[in-house]
């Protein structure tokens, strides 16, 4: 079983606690540390556009697991006017999610893991048409991944925690832990590699 496998963000989800950790992360991301924000920039914070869209994701989740679907389909629709993102209702997404920007992003993953960040124009979901919504045809993401611009996700495999998806590439195949995957179709290279080519 691998790692991403084995998370499972459904089974502890809370939302006050899940937004409270989505918030401090924003505020990591965006300012380098939440320790040096005032309460006040904290809470300006919540009306964010990186954050709002998240707000939203986590009520959709909540009224579906409270099983009040149809509200949970009109937070899921209000995201989407607002944000120009599109998340499946159903999706357990871990503590931690971050969106940089929103736009055109689509997420019909099986689960995601925790401190996930998603980039805008970002597609996971099923190869075809899936409206049953199964494992088989969804992606899996671990923790820690980042999934760059315009990247494409599909099928049923495994994004390994830690890996790292390049702008623009459709990974077809399971991305191991730690790993990079880039181009159409992706294929992996070791972060350490990449990391070097850009000194």
């Amino acid at each position: 079983m691998s790692d991403a496998a084995k998370i499972s963000p459904a089974e502890d989800f809370r939302l006050l606690p899940y937004l409270a950790a989505d918030l401090r992360r924003a505020q990591v991301v965006m300012h380098g540390t939440a320790d040096r924000v005032s309460g006040l920039r904290l809470w300006l914070g919540v009306l964010s556009p990186r954050f709002v869209p998240v707000l939203l994701c986590r009520l959709a989740y909540w009224f579906y697991r409270m099983k009040i679907g149809p509200v949970a389909k009109l937070v899921s629709l209000l995201n989407f006017f607002l944000f120009g993102i599109e998340i499946a209702v159903r999706c357990p997404i871990g503590k931690g999610l971050f969106f940089p920007h929103t736009q055109g992003t689509v997420i019909g993953a099986w689960s995601i893991g925790e401190n996930a960040t998603i980039f805008q124009g970002v597609t996971l979901g099923a190869r075809e048409l899936d409206f049953s919504y199964l494992e088989a045809s969804r992606p899996t993401v671990g923790d820690g991944v980042t999934i760059g611009s315009g990247a494409k996700v599909l099928g049923g495999l495994t994004l390994g925690s830690g890996s790292r998806i390049g702008a623009n590439a459709v990974v077809l195949s399971d991305v191991a832990p730690g790993l990079v995957a880039v181009g159409i179709p992706a294929k992996t290279v070791d972060r350490k590699q990449t990391e070097h080519d850009a000194q």
